[in-house]
């Protein structure tokens, strides 16, 4: 066996690379390389080539780091990176014109336009738990944007964080560049330079479940909203359910019925179902469910297999509020149910915690629709789904208070990358003398006038009245 001091060391990412990376990709900025949309373009059809030929080296990658179902990392992940990125081409061009706005009497005879400017270099820190989406979609709006970009995947999905090192470096432009893997602090570094930071964090995203619904239909979506998403690994996945006591049975038993016909008696058996990324994560889930709180509570599932990382689709009912398990975001595969006995509580419920990511309603009662959507505040809000609002890109996906900053996807996402710069254009003629000194009791009379937009009295003070 080699000593240690023969032993190949792994190149250090530091403080002196970090600032000979930057300076490079300034310069490369600077130089106006990003800027044009031809350039533009070019990188994100790269990108789009890139998904379409490694198509099976990505499902395998995630299927190492995850043990991602093929269809789910197809659909969550190519498909919606894939329809992204042709999104974003089809619209680039619109996108990047000067939006073209009115001007006021104060600036008479002017024109005015906001013209979107790309920051400069852009950091896109990526999640583990959908790696490559993740990685990428903000790396579209970036570029759309005409930004250098340094990529930082998450070092807890290995297998996909290499096969983009390797695949951006044979598609992808200089001016894109993978970080590598590591700690850093860049909240309290971007705060300190007034860097403007975009977050997706999470939070416990509920379902409020109202009696008068299609129940096979509800049950089938909530499966799809919690153990279909990387099996309850996803920010926007269901947290938790908030139903009546009356209802809270008869929901049960169609998600019980509904989850064998999906993942048979053996759900740890299941190749439908993602394992838990980490032994860290196995141990912090299993946590959450070996509380005293709530090992009782436990209707449907609870089986674990530690050597597999894998834990079964588990429903809870009626979990005290004070446990673990109701008091941070559970991220895996366990599903309370909270019972409440008037529907309309449940708005309270969940304004008294932090603000979640998304929220959701299952419900054919068009006043509780409408009541809803007006009193619950969360990054996005879905009726009678979940998770689905992400795959519009006509609406922006982000967080509200301490489930995130900013937003993205489609136009908000090359808006987040970019500064509306303001720009006013005037010519020589229509000059006011009222503007300089010496200033008289008239030249106050008109510039009161024209500064309230008052026609009338710019009339009067011009003939002196």
């Amino acid at each position: 066996m080699a000593s240690e001091d023969k032993k190949p060391k792994a190149a250090c990412f530091d403080g002196e690379a970090a600032r000979s990376l930057v300076k490079e990709l300034r310069g490369t900025f600077d130089a106006g390389k990003t800027k044009s949309y031809e350039w533009r373009v070019l990188q994100l059809k790269s990108l789009l080539k890139l998904t379409k030929d490694h198509e099976d080296d990505i499902i395998d990658a995630l299927r190492s780091d995850l043990s991602k179902p093929v269809l789910e990392a197809f659909v969550s992940e190519i498909a919606m990176l894939k329809s992204s990125c042709e999104f974003t081409l089809k619209q680039l061009k619109r996108w990047m014109v000067p939006e073209k706005v009115k001007t006021s009497i104060t600036t008479f005879p002017s024109s005015a336009e906001i013209v979107s400017e790309p920051l400069g270099i852009v950091l896109v820190i990526s999640a583990w738990n959908y790696p490559f989406l993740l990685s990428l979609d903000p790396v579209i709006g970036a570029i759309a944007a005409g930004n250098a970009v340094v990529l930082k995947p998450s070092e807890i999905a290995p297998a996909t964080s290499s096969l983009l090192a390797k695949l951006l470096g044979e598609y992808m432009d200089s001016s894109l560049r993978k970080w590598k893997s590591g700690k850093h602090r860049i909240g309290s570094a971007a705060a300190k330079h007034l860097t403007p930071v975009s977050l997706e964090l999470g939070g416990k995203c509920p379902v409020i479940v109202d009696s008068n619904i299609n129940l096979i239909i509800t049950a089938r979506r909530i499966i799809a909203g919690k153990w279909g998403m990387n099996n309850g690994q996803a920010c926007i996945s269901a947290d938790h359910i908030i139903t009546t006591k009356d209802f809270a049975p008869k929901l049960i038993d169609a998600l019980k019925v509904e989850l064998v016909k999906f993942y048979g008696n053996d759900p740890l058996a299941s190749e439908d179902l993602s394992r838990i990324v980490s032994s860290n994560h196995f141990a912090r889930v299993t946590k959450l469910l070996d509380d005293d709180k709530v090992s009782g509570k436990i209707v449907h599932g609870g089986q674990k297999d530690q050597s597999n990382l894998k834990i079964a689709p588990t429903i809870l009912l009626d979990v005290p509020e004070d446990s673990l398990i109701m008091n941070e975001e559970i991220f895996g595969p366990l599903l309370p149910i909270v019972t409440v006995d008037n529907l309309e509580d449940s708005f309270n419920i969940i304004n008294s915690g932090e603000k979640p990511l998304a929220a959701y309603l299952f419900t054919n009662n068009k006043k509780l629709k409408e009541s809803f959507v007006r009193n619950v505040s969360a990054g996005g809000l879905l009726i009678n789904d979940v998770a689905l609002h992400i795959t519009n890109p006509y609406l922006p996906f982000g967080g509200v208070g301490e489930s995130g900053i900013g937003s993205y996807h489609g136009r908000f996402s090359f808006d987040t990358f970019t500064h509306k710069k303001a720009v006013l254009y005037r010519s020589f003629t229509g000059d006011a003398s009222a503007r300089y000194p010496p200033y008289t009791p008239g030249k106050l009379r008109l510039l009161k006038a024209l500064l309230s937009g008052n026609i009338l009295g710019v009339i009067r003070a011009l003939l002196g009245w």
